[in-house]
């Protein structure tokens, strides 16, 4: 009986769809154990999950329950309970399982300003996910990032352009990261009343964004009004969203480990927002808790720290000791047995132990990875992500049958550039060298060349800025930041900080190349930026003609390049960030207070403002009314604006509303967006926009953390990027503005 046991749980979901109701203790079968286990309540659909989950628990041993609480739980077989691994990826497309659709980065996807797309993106990669766990289960592989539990979305706050994982994230802003972060939530979780298409999780909470280098042993400092400001409201909007998990971050926040920290896990997540799903710690961040910021002193007690703290699963190979810790007293079984419930309502809410038929998402076919739906889809994001910098003399977009061209660049035909970090793999990637040949005519004659290092001065002394270069009729370079200089500890392999950056600028071997193809040189150079991050540019923005910064752009990133340089896409992405002029803006990096940083504190002047991009329209912004000016507390306004295309090309505008407290008493951002809509205008189309500004929006946060509506004078400014200071013009178009009072 014992070596026949694996098939119980291969077969058993087949067993279960032929009773001719789902009440019925069990089908007809000679087998006892497959009898006895239908009879068992957890497996009984009709019963409510609560009280499925308190049965199954109430059969388990210690042992057993301890094993269900970490990533790579395996199977009780004499409960037909069959082995889970927790761990899944999927920031921009199901990862490390395979073939899969590879969707922009995040901060590309947070450039779009499209809320509408970030929740169909999640859809696409959801209906992969659950195609892809069908076939692994037929397969009876469960394997590491084979599940349904996704540790996806990154809401952390981008407050530093050194962070390396910043590219994981929506950006800079907590309004921006709340609404998309909520949008790719409920595109990953579905709408089924009963079942969850997948499980999404927050992370990672909280106050958590670098340096990596430091990250096992780091205390976050970041006052109350920061903490609600700033690094909280995210995780709150997906909390309201029904994210069902939650990752706690390695560092520590204010003195507690994040993973054990009374304050975050049960104060504010529980208690405050009224979090019900479950909490799990970053991998082997209960580890920490002894090795790197060394709060307790053994295994055990560190795996009764989280617990007690509200965590349900541990990443890692501590919470084994769990039994240990029973056994001495550290934590109850009760304590254990609670956050247990909470862990395993959510594999129930998958449907793992149901019939298969009675879950709609058990029905998604194989034929969705990586189709050609999901293609498009990419492409469509990968063009709504690109930024267009600066188009001097409308050299952009570039005629297909130009006489001559020269590509060059270290990420020209990179596939690295395509995918950032965290990514599946693709059989339709498409480089950026190959999506601008694809759009060539036959008889316009094209050069490549790699020219130049990424990171370093070239051994060989080749001057490739001279010949074909010079007798271009323009010239693209292709240059940045890849995966291999910026990313995860560990992960950016050529970064000597692990996968942080020192210094925003470009490694000086681009810019040298840069400047030498320049000199002497009139023709047009047209740069395609690639990474992650704010990148310091001054001198390559005076040296090139059109900078377009096109992210990791996925598996279709070079067809949307082409798309946009060759005017078949008008590009409309808008910064997620503030491009700072040199790292010398910045606040020391260990520095987790807000003031300096960011379009809401910062008073230095930027290279490109937060919300920034360029098209190849032109869009006026005029009549912004509210529908009243003098405001009763607790009174929302509800603004409209009227935006014009006066250009002669189709194209999208971000239009983007930003508050401004004028009489608050205390620090509060100089501006903060509120709103935004990405809208498509003809030429000469114009349209009204509207907006709503509630008193949430207008309340401020004290020192304590508390947030208040004050009386007084609020302004409101509505346009193509953040209001602030600048250079000179960059072409954004003129905003407008007005004001109203809270009496």
């Amino acid at each position: 009986m014992k070596n026949s046991t694996p098939l119980l749980v291969i077969l058993l979901p087949a067993i279960l769809l032929v009773t001719t109701s789902c009440q019925q203790e069990a089908v007809t079968t000679k087998d006892p154990v497959i009898a006895a286990v239908e009879k068992m309540a957890f497996m009984d659909p009709s019963l409510p999950v609560d009280d499925r989950v308190s049965d199954l628990i109430g059969r388990m041993t210690l042992a057993e329950k301890v094993s269900q609480m970490t990533h790579d739980s395996p199977a009780i077989e004499r409960l037909g309970v069959p082995a889970y691994n927790w761990w899944n990826e999927c920031l921009h497309g199901v990862a490390r399982a395979g073939r899969a659709t590879v969707f922009p980065q995040a901060i590309g996807m947070a450039a779009t300003f499209d809320e509408d797309l970030i929740f169909r993106v999640a859809d696409a990669i959801s209906d992969e996910a659950r195609a892809m766990y069908k076939a692994a289960v037929e397969k009876d592989r469960r394997l590491r990032y084979g599940g349904l539990t996704f540790w996806t979305p990154n809401i952390n706050i981008f407050r530093d352009p050194r962070w390396g994982r910043g590219q994981e994230t929506y950006g800079e802003d907590p309004f921006l990261t709340s609404v998309l972060g909520s949008a790719f939530v409920r595109g990953l979780q579905g709408d089924d009343p009963r079942y969850l298409k997948v499980a999404a999780c927050a992370k990672h909470y909280a106050v958590h964004s670098g340096p990596e280098a430091l990250r096992h042993e780091f205390d976050a400092q970041a006052g109350l009004k920061d903490m609600y400001e700033t690094y909280l409201p995210a995780f709150k909007a997906l909390v309201d969203a029904r994210v069902e998990a939650v990752m706690c971050a390695y560092n520590r926040t204010n003195g507690e480990p994040c993973c054990g920290s009374k304050t975050l896990l049960n104060t504010i997540l529980r208690e405050e927002w009224g979090f019900r799903g479950h909490i799990l710690s970053d991998c082997w961040a209960i580890v920490d808790f002894y090795q790197g910021h060394k709060v307790v002193g053994t295994p055990a007690a560190a795996a009764a720290l989280a617990v007690n703290s509200g965590v349900s699963l541990d990443c890692g190979s501590t919470f084994p000791h769990l039994v240990e810790a029973v056994q001495q007293g550290l934590v109850s079984e009760k304590t254990l047995d609670e956050a247990l419930a909470i862990l395993l309502r959510t594999r129930f809410r998958l449907g793992l132990f149901d019939p298969a038929a009675m879950n709609p998402y058990s029905k998604i076919p194989a034929a969705v990875i990586g189709s050609q739906e999901h293609r498009q889809l990419a492409r469509k994001a990968a063009v709504e992500s690109i930024v267009m910098l600066k188009n001097a003399n409308n050299v952009l977009p570039l005629r297909r049958d130009m006489k001559r061209l020269y590509i060059t660049g270290p990420t020209a035909a990179s596939v690295e550039v395509l995918l950032g970090n965290y990514y599946g793999i693709s059989d339709n990637l498409v480089t950026i060298l190959e999506g601008i040949a694809g759009k060539l005519e036959p008889g316009a004659f094209a050069g490549y060349t790699q020219g130049f290092l990424l990171d370093r001065k070239n051994v060989n002394p080749i001057d490739w800025t001279s010949g074909d270069a010079r007798e271009a009729d323009a010239m693209i370079v292709v240059m940045g930041y890849s995966p291999q200089l910026e990313g995860e500890e560990g992960a950016a392999i050529a970064s000597p900080h692990k996968g942080d950056r020192e210094d925003i600028g470009l490694p000086p071997s681009q810019v040298d190349f840069l400047r030498r193809l320049r000199q002497g040189n009139a023709k047009p150079i047209i740069v395609v930026l690639t990474g992650g991050c704010p990148v310091a540019i001054p001198e390559v923005h005076e040296m090139a003609d059109a900078i377009l910064y096109v992210w990791y752009p996925g598996e279709q990133g070079g067809a949307a390049v082409a798309d946009v340089i060759f005017g078949d896409a008008c590009p409309a992405g808008r910064l997620p960030l503030t491009f700072p002029k040199s790292t010398d803006q910045l606040p020391p990096y260990t520095d987790y207070s807000m003031v300096g940083r960011t379009y809401r504190y910062m008073t230095d002047e930027p290279l490109y403002p937060f919300g920034f991009g360029l098209s190849y329209s032109r869009f006026e912004y005029s009549d912004l009314k509210l529908d009243k000016t003098q405001l009763k507390p607790g009174e929302a306004v509800h603004a409209t604006v009227t935006v014009g295309n006066i250009g002669n090309v189709t194209g999208d505008e971000v239009v983007q509303l930003y508050l401004t407290d004028v009489e608050a008493s205390i620090r509060t951002p100089m501006a903060a967006l509120k709103g935004f809509r990405r809208i498509r205008l003809e030429p000469r189309q114009r349209r009204q926009v509207a907006f709503i500004i509630t008193p949430d929006m207008m309340s401020l946060v004290d020192e304590t953390g508390a947030g208040k509506l004050e009386p007084g004078l609020f302004k409101v400014v509505v346009g193509g990027c953040s209001p602030g200071k600048r250079g000179p013009d960059l072409g954004a178009p003129q905003p407008v503005e007005t004001t109203f009072t809270v009496q």
